[in-house]
């Protein structure tokens, strides 16, 4: 008998066929997290990260560049324009009283705050570019590196002004030319750093860090 099923061979066993088709299941299933999980994905803690691959990194530092530069473009592009046709002229009425164009020169902070410390703003502006050019170096998120380059564009455009603008350098007074009714005189490198900053508190309520991962609280 032994001999006969030496040459016959064992036949198929059904439990033998579950076995043997337990492999693919495996890879469709997602027994291995690494296998099932997809990239950006952390399927050990239910903890969402964003996907740590160069190339992503070098997309949203890219993207980053590009919004500063932008900001910074429309800010510097609007200033001088501003400069060569509104100042010392009469405020040119947008919606009425509700909205001018108005040319002064800031010395102080965003919406005219902290005239006596314009060095003080001016060390500020140089150090949160820095801070950013940090960041940038961990950033894969891409809501992050929309804020950060709003972030660095307006305090490119508002340290441009404090470092080339009379009456010298460091001590340069800011243009500020957009006047809404019973509101602080402002510019576009103000709103862009005011965006930047409520986009950047929205996304720490929502738990989501500047590499991309969230935390699900």
């Amino acid at each position: 008998m032994a001999e006969a099923e030496r040459i016959i061979g064992t036949p198929d066993i059904p439990e033998a066929e579950g076995h043997e088709g337990a492999e693919p299941e495996q890879a469709d299933g997602g027994v291995s997290p690494e296998a099932a999980a997809p990239d950006g994905q952390d399927a050990g803690d239910g903890e969402a990260t964003a996907d740590r691959s160069p190339a992503t990194r070098r997309r949203r530092i890219i993207l980053l560049f590009c919004v500063a530069v932008l900001a910074y473009l429309l800010d510097l592009g609007s200033k001088m324009l501003v400069v060569a046709k509104l100042e010392h002229q009469e405020p040119v009425e947008i919606f009425g009283d509700w909205l001018k164009l108005d040319a002064i020169r800031n010395a102080g902070a965003a919406f005219g705050l902290g005239e006596a410390f314009t060095i003080i703003f001016t060390i500020i502006a140089a150090t949160v570019i820095v801070v950013i050019a940090r960041l940038a170096r961990k950033l894969y998120s891409l809501p992050w590196a929309i804020a950060l380059g709003l972030l660095l564009g307006g305090a490119l455009g508002n340290l441009t002004d404090r470092i080339f603008r009379a009456p010298g350098v460091f001590e340069g007074a800011v243009v500020d030319f957009i006047a809404p009714a019973h509101f602080a005189v402002f510019n576009l490198a103000d709103s862009a750093i005011v965006c930047g900053g409520i986009l950047i508190v929205l996304l720490s309520f929502k738990g989501l860090d500047p590499d991309g991962t969230v935390h699900k609280d």
